[in-house]
């Protein structure tokens, strides 16, 4: 178990140097893997559990800046879910009725190169005291989700103020944070944290981001244990990569390294259509397949809803509601 303030020091060792990752790791530098403007940041707590030498490990796939990403793909742009239609307040979106979502922080702990938002202009979404007030004056908004970058970016005395503020608006009954940090930072679960979640009248609901079975560790465990332990909702979202967790092995022991985490699967997410992403794309087809081979390999409630999120829909829509799909 580490001290209060480890997390802030591992954000702080962070290695953003690709020259520094491959020697780390004993890679070879090669034209195939280089920097641009959306840069490497990769904690070395998750950099640990890549394999040495390995070039195609898949935590390292997820991070590793390529000449792939300077592909120009047909359908994928810079904001693939039309977020900008949907951002009323800077700082806040709301694109599902009775949910809110709040741009809490503006980066993140580690910088996956498929994220939807890498393209986001966040510059222009810093918080305003009126996105509080948009959902205290909209009734019909009953959970409010912390996001960003990642929300536990912030420090506790940051989020513990901002809860207060959303505590205090008596429609809302459940608060939603969606972080990868207890992924790749565990020890970002400090007491000081789990005190400002239990002492709040709201159910609150962590949804982590894990995309491979081996991004678990002992640590995760202990302190996920420590959330449930207080009554916090632990749900896990994943990605469906190309070369990285298209596979049936990888997903059905995700599944269940997570539910002996206390955690449970709750979306596999189709690829957001991101400017610089398409290399991880796994088709439709194919997905489908794999998803049928999960529901074979699986108990029902350790299988994911695999979605897509389509801009302008009023919900992530299941695959079984895709044309696309077989039936």
């Amino acid at each position: 178990m580490k001290n209060d303030d480890s997390w802030q020091v591992a954000i702080q060792n962070s290695i953003t140097d690709l020259s520094e990752l491959c020697e780390l790791l004993n890679i070879n530098l090669v034209d195939d893997y280089q920097q641009n403007k959306f840069t490497l940041r990769v904690p070395r707590e998750f950099i640990a559990k890549m394999q040495p030498g390995n070039n195609q490990d898949p935590l390292l796939l997820q991070i590793l800046p390529q000449a792939q990403e300077q592909i120009v793909a047909p359908g994928f742009n810079q904001d693939p879910l039309q977020e900008n239609n949907s951002n009323p307040i800077p700082g806040l979106l709301h694109k599902y009725n009775n949910r809110a979502l709040l741009l809490v922080a503006h980066s993140c702990a580690i910088n996956c190169r498929y994220c939807f938002r890498r393209e986001f202009s966040y510059k222009d979404n810093i918080i305003a005291p009126q996105a509080l007030e948009y959902i205290a004056e909209h009734p019909e908004i009953t959970e409010v989700i912390l996001s960003g970058g990642d929300p536990l970016i912030a420090p506790d005395k940051h989020l513990a103020k901002l809860i207060t503020k959303i505590t205090a608006i008596n429609h809302v009954q459940i608060l939603r944070i969606h972080t990868r940090l207890p992924i790749v930072i565990p020890q970002r679960i400090t007491n000081e944290l789990i005190n400002i979640l239990v002492n709040t009248r709201l159910k609150v609901v962590i949804v982590m981001h894990c995309n491979h079975p081996q991004e678990i560790c002992a640590d995760i465990k202990y302190y996920c244990k420590k959330l449930q332990n207080n009554n916090i909702t632990l749900l896990n979202q994943s990605v469906l990569l190309k070369n990285i967790n298209d596979n049936v092995k990888a997903l059905t022991t995700l599944s269940y390294k997570l539910f002996d985490c206390g955690v449970m699967p709750y979306y596999l997410h189709m690829l957001d259509p991101v400017a610089g992403s398409c290399h991880f794309e796994v088709d439709a087809q194919t997905a489908g397949k794999l998803y049928q081979e999960l529901l074979a390999n699986l108990p029902g409630y350790l299988v994911p809803k695999l979605v897509r999120e389509i801009p302008g829909a009023k919900f992530k829509v299941p695959v079984s509601l895709l044309p696309y799909l077989p039936q």
